[in-house]
């Protein structure tokens, strides 16, 4: 074989070589064989890094990325809350580390005295971390010595944002600060009242006096109360549930301090709501959604023109793009006679963030050390549904983790030491139509599941949390059979079958995040989620409705096919580390 005598030299440029592409390099295994050089690359001195020169028949690989060492990788992807800076949170920490009883806050003795009842079966009951922060600046308490701010002559308003995870007591650390307020401002109208109708009786004494022959006019008979539909308090709520739940709270706080607290919503006829609100002896908070309170006050403004005091609890639903506009229409009417305006909520998303940065840019924020993570006693667990035995069946894998709730305490409750352990859990998706069909699957293999979302009906949604909350008191708690414990240790359904065996000893709600809110959940030790949330809010919401008031609690993952298995990672590592979610 001869090679050519001009193999080594290069064709002769012309003219239209300058307007061709660049001629690709051949990936062909013998595309080097024409070359009169090696083309190694030299070896790199020292202090040089190397630099790779590649020849024309070598394929070159994609460089390989650097390896981030920011933890919340993913998590900061989808980030949707306002972050805290950790050294404000060691700030707060060491301010409230001192409060340990409800004494040391400059409450009035009845309002001291009525703590134990909304509390009760608590001994030595201290303040939570929200209460610690909240009770001192809404009272307007500066350290231990207390410089009190007179309600009557205050004329700004002051406004603030209560900020504190779920669970952490944000009801009564809004609700006794405003009592008090409440009592406060009664005892100085009594004594003013009093004051004139002294002066009025001196008057009539004189007037007497001066006409000895004059004949008195009889007693007209008792006018109506003035303040008849005119509180000073309003707290405005997201759903009925939660009309009740603060509406309960408030109720067992007036049992010792003598106010009148008015709960209203949908669920209550037209003529609960008129005897409530329009009561002859005057009502003093009412607790109201946006949009019924926004309606009644459509036909009567008169009802804003005494509200000293306006609580937005669950602010990050109620100031949205749903609630917006009606719940800033209150807030708008009732400012002028307005003292203090509490926002409470259990996170600070961006887009809270922003509205108050515009509409309330002097507002206090008063925030926990813990906002945003998820307390260190709430474990969670992860299922992988693709595995063995669901093979990618997120509603079979749904009932196997119940079944294995529900089952320890069977077995339990078969040895004859305790009566049987009731157990509740509630099961999060993230589209109401799911929440219908993951329960009927439920139901279908013996497990006491109902859908609660959204659309439920006002008197059924009450029907579903009276009997999810707990049982009658007339009824005994069912004991199952040996029979059903031994059946119970099987806890795997084939697909497609239909159990005949029945988990009598648990009781599940399948719900979204916004149908869980008014959720009486201190019962509540397991959470499964069904969905991964596509969000951190989510997840905080989700797994905050279990380990509530310093219980332990637990949450399940359900992970299938295409869910962001890196969030669920992430937040379990933050979850042990104690780190917040941002």
């Amino acid at each position: 074989m001869e090679l050519s005598a001009d193999v080594s030299h290069s064709r002769p440029r012309d003219a239209f070589d300058d307007h061709k592409p660049p001629k690709k390099r051949s990936r062909d295994p013998f595309a080097g064989l024409n070359q009169t050089e090696a083309r190694v690359p030299p070896l790199p001195s020292k202090g040089q890094k190397l630099e790779r020169k590649w020849s024309m028949g070598e394929r070159r690989s994609a460089p390989a990325r650097k390896r981030s060492t920011e933890p919340f990788k993913a998590l900061k992807m989808q980030r949707a809350l306002a972050a805290v800076p950790y050294g404000q949170r060691s700030q707060i920490k060491d301010q409230i580390s001192e409060m340990e009883s409800f004494e040391e806050f400059e409450l009035l003795p009845e309002v001291q005295q009525a703590i134990a009842d909304a509390l009760p079966g608590l001994e030595n009951v201290s303040p939570t971390p929200a209460q610690r922060v909240a009770i001192p600046e809404l009272l307007g308490m500066k350290g231990k010595r207390v410089r009190r701010r007179n309600p009557v002559e205050k004329k700004e308003m002051e406004q603030f944002l209560l900020a504190a995870e779920t669970g952490s007591g944000k009801t009564l650390a809004y609700l006794l600060p405003v009592i008090d307020a409440i009592k406060r401002a009664e005892a100085i109208q009594l004594k003013e009242e009093a004051v004139k109708l002294a002066a009025k009786e001196a008057a009539d004494a004189e007037r007497r006096k001066a006409n000895l022959f004059e004949l008195e006019s009889p007693p007209l008979s008792k006018d109506h109360n003035p303040n008849s539909g005119r509180p000073r308090a309003i707290v405005l709520v997201p759903t009925a549930e939660l009309v009740a739940q603060v509406g309960a709270i408030a109720k067992s706080l007036s049992h010792l301090c003598k106010f009148k607290a008015a709960p209203i919503s949908a669920s209550n006829t037209a003529t609960v709501i008129r005897n409530r609100l329009f009561n002859p002896k005057g009502v003093d908070i009412v607790i109201s959604t946006p949009f019924l309170l926004g309606s009644i006050v459509e036909s009567n403004p008169n009802i804003l023109s005494r509200v000293s005091h306006l609580v937005i609890d669950e602010a990050d639903s109620l100031l949205d793009r749903s609630f917006s506009p009606i719940t800033s229409s209150i807030v708008d009417r009732a400012t002028p006679s307005l003292k203090q305006l509490i926002l409470c909520s259990a996170t600070i998303p961006r887009g809270l963030d922003t509205y108050l940065q515009k509409r309330f840019p002097d507002i206090k924020r008063l925030v926990t050390p813990n906002l945003h993570a998820i307390p260190r006693r709430v474990q969670l667990g992860v299922v992988d549904v693709n595995k063995e035995p669901y093979r990618g069946n997120k509603n079979l894998a749904c009932a196997d983790t119940i079944w294995t709730i529900g089952r320890s305490a069977a077995e339990h409750s078969a040895e004859g030491k305790e009566k049987i352990d009731m157990k509740r859990i509630i099961v999060f998706v993230n589209e109401r139509e799911k929440a219908v069909e993951v329960a009927d699957y439920l139901v279908s293999k013996g497990i006491d599941a109902i859908a609660l979302n959204r659309d439920t009906a006002s008197e059924r949604a009450s029907h579903i949390l009276a009997s999810f909350k707990g049982l009658a008191k007339d009824e005994e708690p069912p004991v199952p059979s040996p029979e059903a414990v031994k059946a119970a240790k099987t806890n795997y359904f084939p697909v497609g079958s239909t159990s005949t065996r029945k988990l009598v000893n648990t009781k599940v709600i399948v719900t979204t995040d916004l149908g869980s809110r008014g959720i009486d959940t201190c019962a509540v030790r397991h959470v499964v989620l069904y969905d991964v949330p596509h969000t951190t809010i989510d997840f905080i919401h989700r797994l905050g409705r279990t380990g509530r008031m310093g219980r332990r609690g637990r949450g399940i993952v359900l992970v299938g096919r295409g869910d962001r298995t890196d969030v669920v990672k992430e937040v379990r590592e933050g979850m042990f580390k104690g780190q917040a979610l941002i």
